[in-house]
């Protein structure tokens, strides 16, 4: 039994040799070491030794298994590495004295119209917050003042999981989380909660030049003491006249959302047609860029923040709507296009 295992010995140190890739490797140490392999085989045959036999013949089976599982991954690291520099010595030589690339794509619309804002907002004392794209009904909706079966819920038509989670219709899904995570600050040390909490909303509508089923909302939050709607006002156009460079025509009209009260819609005059009327603004000279309002007390509460102390304000940006009014682009299906004739124009600084 000695001299087999020695013959074994010899014939695994000459085809670990030459094996020369990592399933041969693999194929070497299942047909060594698996449960009906060569070594688990010499195991079963010790049943007919005596027991000094078996204590001298099992140490050295085990030798023999320490000695195959050693030879295994030292060749099959040899042969990671074989692979690596194989790898490394066939790609092509960097050629120095060439000229360079100059052409080296742009940033998407949204995301320079983003960046600006974030910049915008962060000179104001705004902070930047980041959300999931997946959240909960009661992010969503019930936290929001809209409880199950509410018939605002039928003014978007969302996208659920089979989880029961579903994709944020809305960038206000994270407004439940800014007011929890901030609401210590503000009641113990009087700041005020200032944020922006841009991302990616999903609605399953029908597209057309002003719809899309995928878009860009940036939602912000102002909670304090005394906040009005001026305040409101005052920072919505502070930002337009930023990001347009130039004072820009708008309008408040009533709106209802279940988060805020009074609720208003911010609309600007169509930078497309001049407010002339274009099938980007359904004809009518103006772009709903801007759902806003005073927040809701009952949002304050389940916030964990009193609305007979505090009040504040929010509102819900349209991030793909403001890219559209900013470049002159006509129809909102470009911006997810993926077309880079069309979107290669746009360069950021």
């Amino acid at each position: 039994m000695f001299e087999e295992m020695e013959l074994l010995r010899q014939k695994f140190t000459e085809a670990i040799a030459a094996a020369d890739n990592t399933q041969a490797v693999e194929d070497l140490r299942i047909e060594y070491l698996g449960k009906k392999g060569s070594v688990t085989g010499l195991l079963k045959s010790m049943k007919d030794l005596s027991g000094e036999e078996k204590k001298n013949f099992g140490q050295q089976v085990n030798i023999l298994k320490n000695e195959i599982t050693e030879s295994v991954a030292k060749r099959s690291a040899e042969i990671k590495q074989l692979e690596l520099e194989k790898q490394i010595n066939s790609m092509p030589e960097f050629d120095i004295t060439a000229p360079p690339v100059l052409d080296r794509g742009s940033y998407h619309p949204i995301t320079l119209v983003q960046r600006e804002c974030e910049k915008i907002f962060r000179s104001m004392g705004f902070t930047v917050e980041d959300y999931s794209e997946i959240v909960t009904d009661y992010e969503c909706f019930e936290s929001l003042n809209i409880p199950k079966h509410h018939p605002a819920r039928d003014m978007q038509d969302t996208y659920y999981l089979t989880n029961g989670q579903l994709l944020k219709s809305q960038t206000s899904a994270a407004q439940n989380a800014i007011y929890k995570k901030y609401r210590k600050a503000l009641i113990e040390e009087g700041k005020p909660i200032k944020a922006i909490f841009p991302g990616r909303c999903f609605r399953n509508e029908a597209t057309d030049a002003c719809h899309e089923n995928t878009f860009f909302q940036m939602e912000g939050v102002m909670v304090d003491k005394n906040i009005s709607i001026s305040n409101l006002i005052f920072f919505m156009k502070t930002m337009l006249s930023e990001v347009f460079r130039k004072d820009i025509k708008v309008r408040l009209r009533p709106g209802f959302f279940p988060f805020v009260e009074p609720g208003f819609e911010l609309d600007i005059s169509c930078l497309i047609c001049g407010g002339d009327g274009c099938p980007s603004c359904k004809h009518s000279g103006w772009l709903e860029l801007c759902p806003c309002g005073m927040i809701h007390p009952e949002v304050l509460k389940a916030g964990g923040i009193d609305p007979e102390e505090y009040t504040g304000f929010a509102f819900g940006l349209g991030m793909t709507r403001l890219a559209m009014m900013k470049y002159g682009i006509a129809d909102i299906r470009d911006l997810n296009s993926g077309n880079l004739k069309s979107l290669s124009q746009f360069t950021g600084e």
